[in-house]
């Protein structure tokens, strides 16, 4: 046969590798023999040359010319349509290699591979799973590549169940003996987190190497099994392999999850050993574990030692720096990081926006977000997620939307990020409202999403929302995350369910100082002192040590009872047994305790102690406290301190000083307090409780007329007077201020909200269920007789939360003991 062109395959062949020595019976003899393998294959010279350069342009990475060189293609072959699917491949573009794999009319096992590492490379182990299952039924037998690309993509989304019958595939095969397809099948069992499938296969492979250590001892460090890791790397040892990089960060992994430093900086004696130190990889890992281990300073030590640094050696300490509140020392760094030669898309673009969220500082969060859009990192999602964090906790709500709708949504995380600034600027209503939209949109939350959800209706005291949260938890396994159930526990407590609270805490299996904080501050704001106390003494016993959290609860319930002695004994071993800073708020927890009790001296003694001035919390205080001791002198001096302040949260300074010249009858004074509040244009706060009934939230104010029950509400708190009046109760008009007759003033106090809040209880719910009412402003010592009565006379726990603490009435008696 003869190929009809000028040049023949032959001469081209003959031309190129045949050497003019040979005999003319070799070169017939060669020819022939080549010609039949051309004609056989299809071999084309001119395709050859043509995926030659098409293989270059795609190296390059200049896909678009690569492509219009391949439509100008005549003769194109399997190899050319790899080449150019390699390439959309490379750049992420999964759809455009899919139309070509689908346009192949012959398809290699090369071909299926370089598309199922597609879809590895670019985590969608899904994808690449399914396409793996096409390719059997296609009839194409996978090769030890196949495997070794389409292993290392599991992650959770994978089931065993799928893992195991590639492992049976890799046996029929007899790809078991290759090491490499074992130590990727082996890894990835881990990753699936089927740590005994894992194990028994590494026990049966014949050959070991480091790679296979490395997975096996990364698997256990991954879920939580940090012992067992650290013993098949001493396991290694003795077998004499070789560490590499990957496994002293493996190793560092599991002392870190160990939370010994200790261990960590034997270790770092072996790298050293090892002659390890040199390597990037392995500093960075240690960078990593002492800024992860309160040891910032070792850390950049260690940094300024390093021979060799990278863009990650700068993001680790940038962000040890901004965890340890070294917020200076990051922001000098990440200066310093802008004069480096290395890939800026790779800062930590989302590190620095938390910073600048944390201090609520817009202007350097708008430069981090000029850089990050700069350079295109504002794509990346971790940065989308920081700047939405960013505008909003720096109250840029509308910037934070913006950003957020850009966003993908399948992912809980952006949710996660808008939602938690909003419970952190207290806009709990546009949280749960984001939550539900959340769910409709069929995106399942993580145990963030579900903390701070639980911390807006812990706020919004929606009971009905938090069991609702607590049943989701359970069904989404979040129950063993220690911050989901702390803040589980936080919710039941702040919705008065104080049982409830102890009981989400004794079924944690796992504590930190985060639960044993949320168990103390639910008992404070019960006002046990004694639950407080008491619990605090086991915190310390588990061996956890307390921290400023831990004391502030203490010492709100050392104020709440009226414990001086222990109050003082703890605010002292803040600093001399535990070394803690103490901060306004427990200096403010403290001049409330010594003024609740009368004690005006020390508590002025303890302001002189302070480096700072007073703040409207404490000078508030003494005013609340002068009231009840009638100290009109020191009042009138907190009032003016007060008054002289360029920024007052309320009128309730105002109030408080008018209400002691009211009970003094000094009508005038009254007066002129009230002038000077209207002047500086401040509004007293107007009273209002709300409770949940059928899922639904009622929200009332003193002599409300407006709620549709209104009338049937009226008639039952006539006659729960009359049977009050039955039981001995005489109203207490002097906690009504105003200068009007005695029968205004008992008319006004049957109708105040919290009263109205119960009545409306009593009707809409089973008798003998507990009512739980919150009110936003403190109780007057009228309703709180009231309350008592009330709750006799009906049978019921009724528990009101007021603006200082929690007030559980049972068969005429408060939990509070009268001492609020």
């Amino acid at each position: 046969m003869k190929l009809q062109n000028s040049c023949t395959p032959i001469t081209f062949i003959k031309t190129r590798f045949l050497p003019f020595s040979h005999t003319t019976c070799t070169k017939t003899i060669v020819t022939n023999s080549v010609d039949a393998t051309i004609v056989k294959t299809g071999f084309n010279p001119n395709t050859s040359h043509t995926n030659f350069q098409l293989n270059h342009l795609v190296t390059k990475g200049k896909l678009a010319q690569a492509h219009q060189l391949f439509d100008q293609m005549p003769h194109r072959n399997t190899y050319s349509l790899n080449t150019l699917i390699s390439g959309y491949v490379k750049v992420g573009n999964l759809d455009r290699a899919r139309e070509l794999f689908d346009e192949m009319s012959v398809r290699t096992v090369v071909s299926w591979t370089i598309l199922i590492g597609g879809y590895s490379q670019h985590n969608q182990p899904l994808g690449a799973f399914k396409l793996y299952a096409e390719m059997c039924r296609w009839g194409t037998v996978p090769d030890y590549v196949t495997f070794a690309t389409l292993l290392p993509c599991c992650d959770e989304t994978v089931m065993t169940e799928t893992l195991t019958q590639v492992h049976s595939h890799i046996v029929k095969l007899g790809f078991d003996w290759t090491l490499m397809v074992c130590n990727s099948l082996v890894d990835a069992y881990c990753k699936i987190g089927s740590l005994d499938l894992a194990s028994r296969l590494f026990m049966e492979m014949m050959v070991k190497d480091s790679v296979t250590f490395n997975a096996m001892i990364t698997g256990y460090s991954n879920n939580g099994l940090n012992n067992q890791a650290i013993n098949l790397f001493l396991e290694m040892q003795h077998w004499g392999i070789r560490p590499s990089e990957f496994t002293f960060a493996a190793v560092l992994c599991a002392c870190m999850g160990l939370n010994d430093v200790l261990l960590g900086q034997q270790f770092h004696s072996l790298v050293i050993k090892s002659n390890f130190v040199w390597n990037v990889f392995v500093s960075n890992a240690f960078l990593d574990f002492y800024s992860k281990h309160d040891s910032i300073d070792d850390a950049k030590r260690l940094f300024d030692e390093m021979m060799l640094l990278d863009c990650v050696s700068y993001n680790v300490i940038i962000t040890g720096f901004v965890w340890a509140g070294k917020l200076e020392e990051a922001l000098n760094l990440f200066r310093e990081l802008q004069w480096t030669d290395f890939n800026r898309k790779q800062f930590p673009f989302a590190t620095m926006l938390s910073l600048a969220a944390t201090e609520t500082n817009l202007k350097l969060g708008k430069q981090i977000h000029a850089q990050a859009l700069v350079t295109e990192a504002n794509l990346d999602v971790l940065a989308g997620n920081a700047l939405v964090d960013m505008y909003a906790k720096c109250d840029r709500f509308e910037e934070a939307n913006v950003i957020f709708a850009s966003l993908p949504h399948g992912s809980s995380v952006p949710w996660t990020a808008l939602i938690s600034a909003y419970v952190q600027k207290g806009v709990y209503d546009e949280a749960l409202q984001l939550f539900k939209q959340m769910r409709k949109a069929y995106v399942y939350g993580d145990q963030a999403t579900f903390a701070s959800t639980l911390r807006a209706s812990a706020n919004l005291t929606s009971l009905s929302l938090g069991k609702q949260l607590h049943s989701a938890m359970i069904t989404l396994g979040c129950m063993s995350n220690v911050f989901c159930g702390s803040s589980l526990l936080d919710m039941y407590a702040k919705c008065g369910y104080i049982k409830d609270a102890i009981q989400v805490f004794k079924e944690m299996p796992i504590r930190n100082i985060v639960s044993w904080n949320a168990l103390i501050s639910a008992y404070a704001q019960e006002g046990d002192g004694e639950a407080t106390l008491r619990t605090f003494e086991e915190l310390v016993k588990s061996g956890h040590k307390p921290d400023s959290v831990s004391f502030l609860g203490v010492l709100t319930a050392c104020s709440h009872r009226g414990l001086v002695e222990e109050g003082l004994a703890h605010f002292k071993s803040m600093t001399e047994t535990y070394k803690l800073d103490v901060k306004r708020e427990h200096y403010a927890s403290m001049i409330d305790l010594l003024c609740r009790c009368g004690q005006f001296g020390e508590a002025e003694k303890l302001m002189n102690e302070m480096a700072f001035e007073p703040d409207e919390i404490m000078l508030s205080s003494i005013l609340r406290s002068c009231r009840v001791h009638k100290n009109q002198d020191l009042a009138k001096r907190a009032a003016d301190a007060l008054f002289n302040m360029e920024v007052l949260r309320d009128a309730a300074p105002y109030v408080n000083m008018s209400n002691i010249y009211a009970e003094a009858g000094q009508w005038e004074d009254v007066s002129k307090v009230k002038k000077a509040m209207k002047d500086r244009g401040v509004k007293k706060v107007t009273a209002y409780s709300w409770v949940e009934v059928n899922h639904n939230v009622h929200v009332f104010t003193a002599n409300d007329r407006t709620h549709p029950q209104i009338e049937d509400i009226r008639k039952k708190i006539g006659l729960l007077w009359r049977k009050m009046e039955e039981e001995g109760y005489k109203p207490d008009t002097s906690v009504i201020l105003q200068n009007v007759n005695e029968e205004v003033k008992v008319e006004s106090l049957k109708y105040h909200s919290e009263r109205l809040a119960i009545a409306f209880a009593l009707i809409n719910t089973p008798e003998r269920s507990p009512i739980v009412v919150m009110k936003n402003l403190r109780a007057c010592v009228d309703c709180h007789a009231a309350i008592k009565i009330i709750s006799k006379i009906v049978g019921r726990d009724i528990i009101v939360r007021d603006s200082s603490r929690f007030h559980h009435f049972r068969d005429g008696c408060c939990s509070c003991g009268d001492y609020w």
